[in-house]
């Protein structure tokens, strides 16, 4: 084992996580009650694997939710091919992550929850998985699995990071802590300029800007039967989408509606909310402003009546891009920072975002300027954009034909991010040694 000592912040951060170690067993029944937690795999939260370790070289790859895990899936596979024998560990924190991941995770890979955040659930995990190579996405620290891993001498590194002008500010108050953790990883790789400047000034010795991964995702997968089905139910109807919403923007939605609907007879509008967890509750928040609204995860069906349909369910957004050409991306009325809009973009959507984009602070800046996006305040200039792009076919053909231009085009980033990675793996015959 090797890795450096630690900084008096990391040293005081594993004190207190073991001080506050008996409240553990409260906050797992607290998520679990709440639908947080897969209550059949707890034991993964501890450390505890479910299943064994394969034989032979183990890369590692950690997303905190589903925006990184789903955006890391053509990096697994490639990973994959370019190394014959070599299997890939992918944990992630949530629940509605795991489901995806057992759905579209490539032979040779497997899922675990990453374990939380104490130093013995996190040699747990380390000492039973071994890896041979760490990929951290996008912008989540656990100090304590950071240093474990690190201490037991496996290579680590940062890809696709992302770091906020907020979390910048945040980490300033506490320096020495977070250079000890950058420091303690030997490949950085930022998503965009602003990211790769802050991480500097936060003391990390070498960034790199090989692009975005998230440019080049591939489509969403579309049930093709099932889209048959949905394009029967809303045939001759005019149809918009508002995606990825976070509270307050489910309600802006159907303000929206309402406003639009006096123009546009026969309007259906699509709501598919980030946590489809939270579907009762919008369905009952919008019905309460006299809007009729069909639930997809309760088998609601699309009547000639149904005014919102709320898709609530995980995984099928591609369904959803198949029956509009117009899409308001959410998280982007209030503080969340915007959601990936190349997934609508592909699909030929002209879009619709409000302000707030920190998340995609160069990709919604460039679609907005190639013409492919409109950007709204509120539920009102939502409707007026909506309204303005309904009236005109034209137009959502042309900004969809510009967003989907810009989606198509492979930026490159996973080959330059693989290659770099590739470079960390330890050749066969030294590992070989090393586990020796």
């Amino acid at each position: 084992m090797t890795g450096k000592a630690p900084s008096l912040g990391l040293f005081f951060y594993r004190t207190m996580t073991r001080a506050v170690s008996p409240l553990v067993p409260l906050l797992l029944r607290r998520r679990e009650a709440r639908g947080k937690e897969d209550t059949a795999r707890l034991g993964e939260r501890l450390g505890v694997a479910s299943r064994p370790r394969p034989d032979g070289p183990l890369v590692w790859l950690h997303g905190a939710s589903v925006g990184e895990s789903l955006s890391i899936l053509p990096l697994v596979t490639r990973l994959l091919a370019a190394r014959p024998g070599l299997h890939v560990l992918v944990t992630t924190g949530t629940v509605t992550s795991a489901r995806l991941m057992a759905e579209r995770l490539p032979e040779g890979a497997v899922h675990q929850y990453v374990p939380l955040d104490h130093p013995d659930y996190c040699a747990r995990f380390i000492d039973h998985w071994r890896p041979d190579l760490a990929i951290w996405i996008e912008s989540e620290f656990w100090p304590n699995l950071i240093a474990a891993t690190d201490r037991h001498g496996v290579p680590l590194a940062l890809v696709n990071a992302r770091i906020t002008a907020r979390s910048a500010h945040n980490w300033r108050h506490a320096p020495a802590f977070i250079a000890d953790l950058l420091s303690r990883f030997r490949l950085i790789m930022a998503q965009d300029r602003a990211s790769a400047a802050r991480l500097r000034e936060l003391g990390a010795a070498e960034v790199l800007e090989p692009g975005n991964l998230k440019h080049d995702a591939p489509a969403l997968s579309v049930d093709k039967a099932e889209l048959a089905r949905l394009r029967a139910m809303t045939a001759g109807r005019t149809v918009w989408v508002a995606t990825n919403t976070h509270e307050g923007e489910e309600r802006a939605a159907g303000e929206a509606h309402t406003l639009l609907a006096a123009s546009h007879p026969g309007l259906l509008t699509i709501v598919v909310p980030r946590h489809p967890a939270r579907g009762q509750a919008i369905g009952q928040e919008l019905a309460a402003t006299g809007l009729s609204v069909a639930r997809r995860a309760t088998g609601d069906t699309i009547t000639a009546a149904t005014q919102i349909y709320l898709a609530d369910t995980l995984g099928e957004v591609g369904l959803f891009y198949s029956l509009t050409d117009l899409v308001f991306i959410g998280g982007t009325f209030d503080d969340t920072g915007g959601h990936n809009p190349f997934e609508a973009a592909r699909f030929g959507c002209a879009l619709l975002a409000g302000p707030s984009d920190f998340n995609f602070a160069e990709a919604f800046p460039a679609f907005e300027e190639a013409g492919a996006m409109l950007r709204v305040a509120n539920a009102a200039s939502l409707a007026a954009a909506a309204a303005r792009l309904l009236a005109s076919e034209s137009e959502r053909r042309r900004m969809g034909a510009a967003a989907q231009r810009i989606a198509s085009g492979d930026s490159g980033a996973t080959e330059r991010t693989l290659d770099a990675l590739l470079a960390l793996l330890p050749a066969p015959e030294a590992r070989s040694a090393n586990h020796a």
